[in-house]
C-alpha cells in the first residue's frame, strides 16, 4: 500500500519505519526541513533500540521517503496516518493544533478516496472534528473515511511493540475502511495478535483509559509507600504480594520517584479536562496526577533528612524518564535536579543516552561519561532511572569514590540490608 505518515516524532518514525519494513511505500511528512534532511541522510533524531537497523534498510530500499510537500504526501497515498504531537496546552487539554492543520491540508489536496487514520493520542470526538475540517476544506466533494487507530508503543520497546502488539484497535463506522485497515495489519495479525473492531469513540477513549490505568497503578503504590516508610513495611514485599493475585497482576506496581515521559502526564491531564468538559467527575485522576507530582519531591526530602543540601555535591544516575530511551520530557530527574540546585547543591550527572537532551534544558550541571567518575568526591548519590548498568555496580568501588556514604534509591533496585552492612546510609522508597 501507499502510506503517508504525518509527523516524524517517536510514533511517526516507528510507525512509518515499521510499515515500510512490511513492504509498504511510506512517505513521512513533516514541516521541519532540517529534521527531514537529517532523516533522509540516514540520521535518526531519537534513540530507540532496534530502530536504526530497519530504518536504514528501508531508507536504502526506497520504501521510506521524507518530504515537507504535503500536497505530494496526500495525493500519492491511499492511507494517511496522523502521528503528530498532541502536547498539553495552557488549559492542560490536548493541543490539537497540529492534528487540525494536517486535516486542513488533507481536505485541500485530496484527489481520490483516502482513509485518514488518527494514531495520535486525541480526546474522544476528535475523529468527528477531523472529518468536519476535511469536508470544510475540500475543493470538490470526494469520499473519505476517518478511522481511530490508537498507538500503544512504549518508548524503549517501540519496535517490538509495533511488530508484536498486544492488540490492534480499529475504530470505524465504515465497512470499506474496515476492510482496508484489516488488510494493512494482516501481516502483523498473523502473529496471533488480536484485531479489535469497535466504534470510533470507544477506540479514542481506550488509549486514554489504558494510560490512565497504568498511571493509577503507579500512584497507588507510591501513596502506599508512605505508609510503608512510617510503619517499617517494605513496599517491594507489598508489591509482590499484590502482584501474585491473578486478578491484579504484577505490572506497574512499583513505587519510585514518579512517572514521566510524553504520554502518562499529558494524557492523565487531558482525560481530566475531557471528563470535566462532559460534566463528569475527575477526582480519581486528579488524585493520580497530584500524587505523582508530589512523588517527584520525595528523593530530595529524603536527602534533606540525613544531610545538609547547601554546598553539597550530589551525583545523579539516570536522566531519561525511563530506561532505554533518551526522552527527558516530564522526567523526574529534571524536578529533582532543579530543586537541589535551588537549595544550593552542585550536581554531577550521568545517563547512558540522555545527556545530549538533558544538557539543552539543565543549566550548571556537570555531565560525565562514566557512572563511577560521576560519583567521585560526591556527598550523596541519587538513583533516578533504573538503567540496567546501575542495577549491579561494584558497591565497594562506590564506597571508595563517594565522600559521604549516602544513597537515595529512587527506584528500589538495591538491597537495603546489603548496603547498610557496607556502611551506607540507604534510603529507598517505602522501604
Amino acid at each position: 500500500m501507499n502510506l503517508t505518515v504525518a509527523g516524524t516524532g517517536y510514533v511517526g518514525l516507528v510507525t512509518g519505519t515499521g510499515f515500510a519494513n512490511l513492504g509498504n511505500k511510506v512517505i513521512c511528512f513533516d514541516i521541519d526541513e532540517a529534521k527531514l534532511d537529517a532523516l533522509a541522510g540516514g540520521e535518526l533524531a531519537i534513540y530507540e533500540p532496534g530502530l536504526e537497523e530497519i530504518f536504514k534498510r528501508n531508507l536504502k530500499a526506497g520504501r521510506l521517503v521524507f518530504t515537507s510537500d504535503i500536497k505530494k504526501a496526500v495525493r500519492e497515498s491511499d492511507i494517511i496516518l496522523n502521528c503528530v504531537g498532541t502536547p498539553s496546552n495552557h488549559l492542560q487539554e490536548a493541543d490539537l493544533t497540529a492534528v487540525e492543520n494536517v486535516a486542513m491540508q488533507i481536505g485541500k489536496f485530496m484527489n481520490r478516496y483516502k482513509v485518514v487514520v488518527n494514531k495520535s493520542t486525541v480526546p474522544v470526538g476528535t475523529a468527528d472534528l477531523v472529518r468536519n475540517i476535511i469536508k470544510a476544506n475540500q475543493r470538490k466533494e470526494i469520499d473519505f473515511d476517518v478511522v481511530s487507530n490508537p498507538e500503544f508503543l512504549r518508548e524503549g520497546a517501540a519496535v517490538k511493540d509495533f511488530e508484536n502488539p498486544d492488540r490492534i484497535i480499529i475504530g470505524t463506522d465504515s465497512k470499506k475502511a474496515e476492510k482496508i485497515m484489516i488488510s494493512l495489519y494482516r501481516s502483523v495479525a498473523r502473529t496471533g495478535r488480536p484485531i479489535m473492531l469497535t466504534d470510533i469513540k470507544s477506540a479514542e477513549i481506550i488509549k486514554y483509559a489504558g494510560n490512565a490505568m497504568l498511571a493509577t497503578r503507579i500512584s497507588f503504590m507510591n501513596q502506599l509507600s508512605f505508609l510503608c516508610d512510617k510503619t517499617g513495611a517494605d513496599i517491594k514485599a507489598v508489591s509482590r504480594g499484590l502482584g501474585l493475585d491473578g486478578r491484579i497482576g504484577p505490572r506497574f506496581l512499583h513505587a519510585g520517584v514518579g512517572y514521566g515521559g510524553s504520554c502518562f502526564p499529558k494524557d492523565v491531564k487531558a482525560l481530566i479536562s475531557t471528563l470535566k468538559k462532559f460534566g463528569c467527575d475527575s477526582d480519581l485522576f486528579e488524585s493520580v496526577h497530584r500524587i505523582n507530582e508530589k512523588q517527584k519531591t520525595v528523593a530530595v526530602e529524603k536527602l534533606k533528612s540525613v544531610m545538609p543540601i547547601d554546598g553539597s555535591t550530589i551525583a545523579i544516575w539516570g536522566l531519561s524518564f525511563k530506561p532505554k530511551t533518551d526522552d527527558i520530557r516530564e522526567a523526574p530527574s529534571l524536578k529533582i535536579i532543579n530543586d537541589l540546585q535551588k537549595m544550593g547543591a552542585i550536581i554531577h550527572a550521568f545517563d547512558p543516552v540522555a545527556i545530549n537532551n538533558a544538557s539543552k534544558v539543565l543549566k550548571s550541571v556537570r555531565f560525565f561519561k562514566d557512572p563511577y567518575e560521576t560519583i567521585r568526591g560526591c556527598d550523596a548519590l541519587i538513583v533516578v532511572t533504573e538503567w540496567d548498568e546501575f542495577r549491579n555496580p561494584d558497591m565497594r568501588v562506590v564506597k571508595e569514590l563517594l565522600k559521604k556514604l549516602v544513597i537515595i534509591d529512587g527506584r528500589n533496585i538495591y538491597d537495603p540490608i546489603e548496603l547498610k552492612e557496607l556502611g551506607f546510609t540507604y534510603l529507598g522508597i517505602g522501604r
